[in-house]
């Protein structure tokens, strides 16, 4: 998995998230039996990590102005935390109809990343493009 810069906002962003899920969490008052505090689902982890992962990545995307560009940028990390989570499923989950539709996901989001990667090295060196100083000016003799 490769290593992601975060700016400030972006570990913010990360930190809120995290902050977030925990206070989302339910609160068993103390003395009262709870199934979650025997046995934790040892996924809950990993799939809160996954999504705090994506939206600190998806937080320190920087518009550019070009709404195409913008939509790959911010879509390849939710594809790649779904592949994550996918992923978790296959490691913890059970259930055979969610285990396939979990290797499913896995196969048609890492193909969409791979089209969204190809479309972002196509169009890399489209940027707003300057006039050429040769552009006709009305008030310019030929």
């Amino acid at each position: 998995m490769s290593t992601i810069k975060m700016s400030r906002a972006g570990k913010l962003a990360t930190l809120t998230v995290i902050l977030i899920a925990t206070l989302a969490l339910p609160q068993t008052p103390p003395g009262t039996p709870s199934h979650r505090t025997a046995s934790p689902d040892p996924g809950w982890g990993a799939f809160m990590a996954s999504m705090a992962q994506m939206h600190a990545a998806m937080a320190s995307v920087q518009p550019s102005g070009e709404c195409d560009a913008d939509f790959v940028r911010l879509m390849l990390p939710h594809h790649q935390a779904a592949i994550d989570m996918a992923r978790t499923q296959l490691m913890y989950g059970t259930d055979p109809e969610m285990r396939r539709l979990a290797q499913e996901i896995i196969t048609d989001q890492q193909s969409e990343i791979e089209l969204m990667q190809l479309w972002r090295r196509q169009h890399q060196s489209d940027s707003p493009r300057v006039k050429p100083a040769t552009a006709f000016r009305p008030n310019q003799e030929r």
